[in-house]
């Protein structure tokens, strides 16, 4: 009989990387004194029953479109592409206390019909029942199992044959066959495998809820985001009331995509229409106020930015951002200066994104520069005006994509004016009551809102 053969490896606690040996720094994330010895055994071997796949010729694979499992939910539906994937392994990401429970237990109590096996390694089954009696339906298919051994949730799994399998969390799950503390990357990395030959060999899709690092990194090694199909995430300022899912990865349809939820009493509201949400809800017209026409994956919407330029009382100005990428607005900001003869070196900047939100589209750039311009000459822009254009280095308007689907949603907000990039005027006809303008540099746009004497040397 052969010997079982173990031997350690030194693990990163903030961003699960794995190291041969012992170092003071992650090579990774640079983090100091975070590795962690840990021994590693034999890969976990599931159970024979779960199936095992036999190789087939290419040619003979079915082509045909994969069944999912349609959701009640129409937010988690767009992310994920048309609903649950059979055999899908999906992971759910987010801080301490965002929802990720409360959007899961949703979900299952919303699958009238369905039997969905909850495991909860984080709280008893009256804490559940506690939480579950505070959201709007109950469903007697959703089955609460307590456990946070890999094999008991196994076995349960293959003898209830539920339609949905949902892990809170995987960080609690441990298996016997890693000698090594529940949450540690080497535990996290042998459960997921577990569950991940589960969820294919049975055709059963598995949901599992993860926490992130002090970084916003998903804890544990990154080969689980690597094993998973869908990689969502849950996010969200704590101070208002509004939270993205935001798909990071996945296999069954487009990325990124975001589902917007309002945060109740009663639960987690799906926001079908977040533009009504982010936009301001009066007519007047404010300096450093713009509207950006947006996209997140195959949905536009429209958020408002605002700006504060106001003379600095110390050495350096400062600039600082809510929401927009810090190093994108320094960038815009030179431009102003160089491009624009805007004298800002004594300004402090301010920028703020309304509503919590956090956006990385390119096409923000030009309310942004808008909106500081707005704010530096205390004129405001018109409040039935919005912008859909990046800005480059030299002062270009440059094109934005689905420029279309922009056009559209801010007609349909009652929006009269769109300013976009003068190139993407051509063979376009916007719909009755909004009145297209293009420009091709930035200078043009500023003398367009605020008159020939905008351009200040």
């Amino acid at each position: 009989m052969s010997k079982k053969t173990t031997r350690s490896l030194w693990f990163c606690r903030e961003c699960g990387s794995e190291h041969v040996k012992w170092q003071g720094q992650c090579r990774v994330c640079g983090s100091w004194n975070s590795l962690v010895e840990e021994p590693t055994g034999n890969l976990f071997q599931p159970a024979s029953d779960l199936g095992r796949p036999v190789p087939i010729p290419l040619q003979d694979i079915d082509t045909a479109a994969e069944s999912r499992l349609p959701l009640p939910d129409p937010e988690l539906n767009r992310v994920l592409g048309g609903g649950l994937v059979e055999g899908s392994l999906i992971l759910l990401g987010g801080e301490p206390g965002i929802g990720k429970s409360t959007l899961l237990l949703q979900l299952a109590l919303a699958l009238k019909g369905r039997r969905v096996l909850y495991v909860s390694g984080e709280e008893s089954e009256r804490q559940l029942r506690l939480r579950a009696e505070r959201l709007p339906q109950l469903n007697d298919q959703v089955l609460v199992y307590a456990e946070t051994q890999l094999e008991a949730v196994l076995a349960a799994a293959l003898d209830l044959k539920p339609d949905l399998l949902c892990i809170d969390s995987i960080q609690t799950l441990s298996t016997a066959e890693v000698k090594a503390a529940p949450g540690s990357p080497s535990q996290v990395r042998e459960c997921t495998l577990g569950l991940l030959r589960l969820a294919k060999g049975q055709s059963l899709p598995v949901v599992l809820v993860g926490h992130i690092t002090k970084e916003g990194l998903i804890a544990g090694p990154k080969l689980l985001e690597h094993m998973v199909d869908v990689v969502l995430e849950f996010e969200g300022d704590r101070r208002y009331d509004y939270r993205l899912v935001r798909s990071q990865k996945n296999r069954f349809g487009s990325t990124p995509e975001i589902g917007v939820y309002e945060m109740r009493a009663e639960g987690l509201r799906p926001v079908v229409n977040p533009s009504e949400l982010f936009l301001p809800s009066g007519d007047s017209a404010f300096a450093g106020v713009a509207v950006a026409a947006t996209q997140e994956g195959t949905r536009p919407f429209l958020v408002e930015v605002q700006a504060l330029v106001t003379p600095t009382s110390y050495v350096v100005a400062q600039r600082s951002s809510t929401g927009f990428d810090s190093g994108r607005l320094h960038m815009l900001v030179a431009v102003l200066e160089k491009k624009c003869n805007f004298r800002l070196a004594d300004q402090d900047v301010f920028l703020n994104v309304a509503g919590g939100l956090h956006i990385d589209d390119p096409a923000v750039d030009l309310a942004v520069a808008c909106a500081l311009a707005s704010s530096f000459l205390e004129e405001p822009i018109p409040p039935d005006m919005a912008f859909a254009g990046e800005v480059g280095l030299t002062g270009e308007v440059r094109s934005v994509g689905r420029v279309d689907a922009r056009v559209a949603e801010t007609a349909r907000l009652g929006f009269k004016h769109l300013v976009v990039a003068e190139r993407q005027l051509a063979e376009r006809e916007p719909p009755a009551g909004l009145t297209l303008m293009g420009f091709g540099q930035l200078v043009e746009v500023f003398k367009f809102l605020f008159g020939p004497g905008a351009q200040r040397g």
